[in-house]
């Protein structure tokens, strides 16, 4: 059982939360650079590399991330009934954000009342159990817990459990938080190497750590093509396709966010969500000014999906970065 104590806002909060604030902007403009490349009309766009035009609205898994945030801000911890309150509240105001199968019932459920510990278990589709909705949120959780590992184990476990009972998704969210914490623990004097190797000790043991195994034998000069094939590319909604193959891309391109964007998304699959799981990863490794300018604006604005207060510091309006020096 989790302790449901009164939380301890840590003395080093706004540092924290700006940190998990940098993590959700390489999310959010990777879930929407990625969402935008969706389907295969857009292969020849793709391939020239060429932007898409703007604005590039993003998915669930900036709905859920934000939710994540503010939760963290307000209690400086996943406090689930209120993490669980705040899907609820996001779906609610806009479920047309690209939710998939067992997440409407989940989130619709919980919004007219019903516990929370009671639906998350329920297979309302079959595909509840292991769905890699836990892993898309998790960066910024990881970013601010980044100088303790152990508690973003456990605060990623947490942040699963209020929509994933099943192992392989806790799983998921552990290795995609402990990426992002490593990334900022690390910064410039890491490899790709050494950060899945710290991201598959610290995974429970299962199919998601088996994939990032597999990711850590892939040659360096391996095609994203060849990556795909040994490690799948979350083109179904199960967790140990996804995260092994975004945590593979954020690792060749770990402080580089345009060259990571670019190789994740060529990836046919899930394509916005192993972006957003990369975007909140590299802009750890790379830093907030990794993240360009342009992509930055081509953005929609996230202020007007809060649908009301909720003692927000920082994740109100639109996202303002500092100016570059």
């Amino acid at each position: 059982m989790r302790d449901v104590s009164p939380p301890s806002i840590p003395s080093d909060h706004l540092v924290r939360i700006r940190r998990a604030r940098s993590s959700l902007d390489g999310l959010s403009v990777g879930d929407a650079f990625g969402e935008r490349f969706a389907g295969a009309h857009n292969a020849a766009r793709l391939a020239a590399r060429e932007l898409p035009p703007g604005p590039w609205e993003t998915t669930d898994d900036t709905e859920m991330a934000l939710s994540i945030v503010e939760v963290l801000d307000r209690f400086g911890r996943i406090e689930q009934d209120a993490l669980a309150d705040r899907f609820a509240r996001r779906y609610a105001a806009d479920p047309g954000r690209g939710y998939e199968g067992a997440a409407h019932g989940i989130l619709r459920a919980i919004g007219e009342g019903m516990p929370w510990r009671e639906i998350a278990s329920e297979p309302f589709d079959g595909t509840s159990a292991t769905g890699k909705g836990a892993a898309m949120r998790a960066g910024p959780l990881g970013a601010y817990f980044a100088d303790d590992y152990q508690r973003v184990v456990e605060e990623a476990r947490a942040s699963a459990e209020v929509t994933h009972p099943h192992p392989e998704g806790h799983a998921a969210a552990i290795a995609v938080a402990i990426a992002s914490a490593c990334a900022w623990r690390t910064r410039k004097h890491t490899s790709g190497h050494d950060l899945l190797e710290t991201v598959l000790r610290h995974t429970p043991r299962g199919a998601t750590a088996d994939g990032i195994a597999q990711a850590l034998t892939i040659p360096d000069d391996a095609t994203v093509a060849e990556a795909v094939r040994t490690l799948g590319n979350g083109a179904g909604r199960t967790a140990p396709e996804p995260v092994p193959f975004a945590l593979w891309c954020a690792s060749r391109h770990l402080h580089d966010y345009v060259e990571a964007m670019w190789t994740t998304v060529s990836g046919p699959g899930d394509r916005d969500t192993t972006c957003a799981i990369v975007g909140s990863i590299v802009v750890m490794s790379g830093g907030p000014r990794c993240l360009p300018d342009a992509w930055f604006a081509l953005r929609e604005p996230l202020g007007n999906r809060v649908p009301d207060s909720y003692h927000m510091t920082l994740v109100t309006g639109s996202s303002v970065r500092p100016p570059k020096a």
